[in-house]
């Protein structure tokens, strides 16, 4: 997928677990592991809201973006402003 949570980094960072944090932001420790482990198919602004103001940190400290084409690195680098080797095509 190519949507990446990275709770458990923030998690170390503030020293906290699992059981703790979805305690803190009023979800189960069921629900709080499928979003940790890349199975959730979606999650609630509030969610997110109420896990940033948990763990103080902003949503893209929890969520990025990795193409699931490793041959889409040129496109993304496109996309992003950043060059393109002369003589590839953007």
């Amino acid at each position: 997928m190519p949507i990446v949570v990275d709770i458990d980094v923030m998690l170390a960072r503030r020293k906290m677990s699992v059981g703790e944090l979805a305690d803190r932001v009023g979800i189960t420790p069921a629900n709080l592991a499928v979003l940790k482990n890349g199975r959730a198919k979606a999650v609630r602004f509030t969610t997110l809201a109420a896990l940033c103001e948990v763990l103080e940190c902003q949503p893209g400290d929890l969520l990025h973006w990795e193409s699931d084409d490793p041959g889409d690195e040129d496109s993304a680098a496109h996309e992003s402003g950043a060059s393109v080797p002369a003589g590839s095509s953007p």
